[in-house]
C-alpha cells in the first residue's frame, strides 16, 4: 500500500490545537505563579512599611516623653539662644552680667570655675557645682531654649550642631557626663526634671533603637 506524502489537515490541526492549548495553560500557570510572588511580596511590603511606621511613631513619642527633661531649667538654663546662661527656676539671665565666652567658660575675671566648683556649695540658692561646669562653646551652642521639640529632636542629630557626635554619641553624653548628673542633685532650693535620669536616658534609647524619628 503507497505511503501518504503528507499528513492529514485534521491530524496538522489537531496537533496545533494542541500545542496551543499547552501554551496557554502554561502561560497561565506562569502568570498564575508571578502574581501569586506579587501577592506576597506586596504583603511583605505593606507589613514592612507598616511595622516602619509603627517604629516612627514609637520614636516620636520616646522623644516626646523625653524632652520636657531638655526644656527644664536644670538643662535649658546653660543652653540659652543667647551667650549669657540663665539661672534660677524662672530662667532669668545670670546676674553679674555673666557671658559665655570664648569656649564656653566665661570672659576675663567672670569665669565660670570662680564661683562654679567641683560639687554644690551648700545652702539654699547657694552656687551650684560640678566637674567641668560650663555652657557650650559660642561656635556650637546647642540652644534648647525656645525650641521645639521637633527642633530640638533635629539639632541633636546634626553633627554639626552637636559637637559631631553620631546619635549614638550624643545619647551617652545624656547617659555618663557628671555635669548632665547635676541636673538630678542641683542643691538645696531647686526643682528636679520631670523625669528621672535612668526614665530620660531609658526614653532617648528607645527613641533611638526605633530609628531615632522626630516629632
Amino acid at each position: 500500500m503507497e505511503r501518504p506524502v503528507y499528513r492529514s489537515l485534521n491530524l496538522i490541526l489537531l496537533e496545533s490545537s494542541l500545542i496551543l492549548a499547552i501554551s496557554c495553560l502554561l502561560l497561565a500557570a506562569k502568570t498564575h505563579s508571578e502574581n501569586a510572588k506579587n501577592g506576597v511580596r506586596s504583603a511583605e511590603d505593606a507589613r514592612e512599611t507598616g511595622v516602619a511606621a509603627q517604629r516612627e511613631g514609637v520614636a516620636r513619642e520616646a522623644f516626646l516623653a523625653a524632652a520636657p527633661v531638655f526644656f527644664h531649667p536644670r538643662c535649658m538654663n546653660c543652653h540659652p539662644s543667647g551667650d549669657r546662661p540663665l539661672q534660677a527656676d524662672d530662667s532669668h539671665p545670670h546676674a553679674q552680667n555673666v557671658k559665655r565666652g570664648r569656649d564656653g567658660r566665661g570672659n576675663y575675671a567672670l569665669k565660670c570655675s570662680n564661683c562654679h566648683q567641683l560639687a554644690n556649695v551648700p545652702g539654699e540658692n547657694m552656687p551650684p557645682g560640678a566637674p567641668n561646669w560650663h555652657l557650650p562653646p559660642p561656635t556650637m551652642k546647642m540652644v534648647f531654649q525656645g525650641k521645639t521639640p521637633g527642633g530640638l529632636c533635629r539639632q541633636l542629630k546634626d553633627p554639626k550642631q552637636n559637637g559631631g557626635h553620631s546619635v549614638a554619641g550624643a545619647i551617652e553624653h545624656l547617659r555618663k557626663d557628671p555635669l548632665v548628673f547635676w541636673g538630678w542633685n542641683p542643691g538645696d532650693g531647686r526643682t528636679l526634671p520631670p523625669l528621672s535620669h535612668a526614665e530620660f536616658v531609658r526614653k532617648m534609647d528607645e527613641w533611638l533603637k526605633n530609628g531615632a524619628a522626630c516629632p
